[in-house]
């Protein structure tokens, strides 16, 4: 039954994905081609609006008579009647002078400024070093801000020498120009974008806050980088926004720049989604109802199950002990009760191994890792548990420091492994000559430290010292060598020399070095 159910889920989730793909594979060619179908015939309806008016441009400057340039009035009239046949530069015409400073004549008529001077801009230059009409950079008119494009051309004489620059400038938003970019959406939030690859600018754009709006930075948008490169056709990406669309390109040649038609593709597959929505419903009411059916039926199947959860709760709660289960049948159930058993046992195991590594560690921990005899640590800990027997049972112990002498040059002469070696020796060697109930430990590089309980008066601490002198009298062979080591211990006896172990150490200290120093066996202390 539960394969079943998987199998109705399985299904709806194939026939969603095998559905989707394929229709949203039809959706995006059909739409592509609707979309580039849109983009041409709008980039061709303003390519020719442009052409319409560098053609003007280039009839009116060729048929300019030269002589009526220092008549302004003749001047406006002849641009007025030029402007009045053709009306095709909404903000009318102008005739500049050839350095820039001021112009001959314009109509409409402007008031413009004493110091009107339009030397620096793009279109001026580009038409002065040109002989064809030239597009400048769309921009906002200086006069009341309005996005508008300037086109011009040089009026040149006999000899082609430039002796004035015609012009004409033209709204963004006037009527018959750019009216299917600005006027008109594809779908609910879709649209066009006109662009400048020359100027990364935006021209026009059914969005009105765009319009000569900056274009994104390379890498925004991908498809954006490859139509400034040159590409033309149609793709998705995901705008500067982050909302993906489907956009379809296309060139618009005179100027130099092209259109995008887009759509968000949330819009061109709404269908799809849609036709999912509706699959995944019919296919959660279908499982729902068969959810139903397992669920009263899985009840008496999962009995067993239930009872074994059951017991497995009162034992981590500590209310039954640890056991393992019994198994009832073999099928899912049991396979499950059998692993828990396994579980179980590997537990008691990884229980044994971690007390077993926990002993090991503390051992560690109060041990010296080089001889394996006990450290610093430990010889403290043994320190005060001596004092505290010796107070309540009233008896002394006694307490030797020792220290190698000649251990340092050994082991700058012969390395540090050697010498290594020379301390494990010596570890072995002490340990030999004590009692069970004695501890020698070590406590720092080559020193160490014994504590006497055991008839632990300072003659017998002394003969200890004899013993341990001794046993280091016979050389020390390592990888063929003959070392040769001494001691030098000092004694100190409890509570004649220090009734804490502070007092008891420094006073051992003390002794021994007094032996270093003086070169006597044993102080007399």
């Amino acid at each position: 039954m539960l394969f079943g159910l998987a199998l109705v889920l399985v299904g709806a989730c194939a026939r969603v994905w095998v559905l989707s793909s394929f229709l949203e594979g039809k959706i995006d060619d059909l739409t592509s081609s609707q979309q580039q179908s849109t983009a041409s015939y709008v980039a061709h309806d303003i390519d020719e609006k442009i052409k319409a008016r560098l053609d003007l441009l280039r009839r009116a400057a060729g048929s300019l008579p030269l002589a009526i340039l220092d008549d302004s009035a003749a001047l406006r009239d002849w641009l007025k009647t030029h402007q009045e046949i053709a009306p095709l530069f909404s903000r009318g015409l102008m005739v500049v002078r050839p350095d820039g400073h001021g112009v001959f004549a314009d109509y409409p008529q402007r008031h413009r400024a004493p110091d009107f001077d339009v030397s620096d801009r793009d279109w001026f230059r580009s038409a002065l070093s040109s002989r064809e009409p030239v597009i400048g950079r769309p921009a906002r008119s200086s006069l009341d801000g309005e996005p508008m494009v300037v086109m011009a051309i040089a009026v040149t004489d006999d000899a082609g020498r430039p002796i004035a620059v015609l012009s004409g400038a033209t709204a963004l938003s006037s009527p018959g120009f750019l009216n299917l970019v600005q006027g008109n959406r594809i779908g609910r939030s879709g649209g066009f974008l006109l662009v400048s690859p020359r100027d990364k600018l935006f021209v026009s754009a059914s969005d009105h806050d765009m319009i000569l709006a900056a274009t994104p930075h390379e890498g925004v948008n991908p498809l954006h980088d490859r139509a400034m490169a040159g590409y033309r056709g149609s793709g998705i990406t995901v705008n500067a926004a982050g909302v993906e669309e489907l956009s379809a390109i296309a060139s618009v040649p005179t100027a130099g720049w092209f259109l995008v038609a887009r759509l968000p593709t949330s819009e061109a597959f709404e269908g799809v989604r849609d036709l999912q929505t509706f699959i995944i419903t019919n296919s959660l009411m279908i499982a729902a109802f068969a959810a139903t059916v397992l669920f009263f039926g899985m009840r008496r199947f999962f009995r067993p199950l239930t009872e074994a959860a059951r017991r497995m709760h009162q034992m981590a709660d500590g209310h039954v002990e640890l056991a393992p289960l019994p198994v009832r049948r073999m099928d899912e159930v049991g396979e499950l009760v059998h692993g828990f058993n396994y579980l179980l046992g590997k537990l008691r195991e990884q229980e044994a191994a971690l007390r077993a590594s926990e002993a090991r560690m503390a051992h560690m921990a109060h041990h010296d890792a080089l001889t394996g005899l006990p450290n610093r640590a430990m010889f403290h800990e043994r320190l005060r548990q001596a004092i505290d027997r010796a107070e309540r049972g009233n008896t002394p112990f006694a307490l030797l420091y020792i220290d190698l002498d000649g251990f340092k040059p050994i082991n700058d002469a012969h390395g540090h492994s050697r010498g290594d070696e020379v301390l494990r020796v010596v570890a072995r060697r002490l340990s030999d000559l004590l009692r069970k109930a004695d501890l020698i430990a070590r406590i720092g590089g080559d020193e160490f430290a014994i504590i006497l309980e055991v008839e632990a008066s300072r003659a017998g601490a002394e003969t200890v010292a004899e013993k341990c002198r001794a046993a280091l009298e016979e050389p020390i062979l390592i990888d063929g060598l003959r070392l040769t080591l001494a001691l030098s211990i000092g004694v100190a006896v409890f509570p004649h020399d220090g009734r804490d172990s502070q007092q008891l150490i420094v006073h051992a200290d003390q002794a021994m070095y007094a032996v270093k120093k003086g070169g006597a066996r044993v102080p007399a202390l």
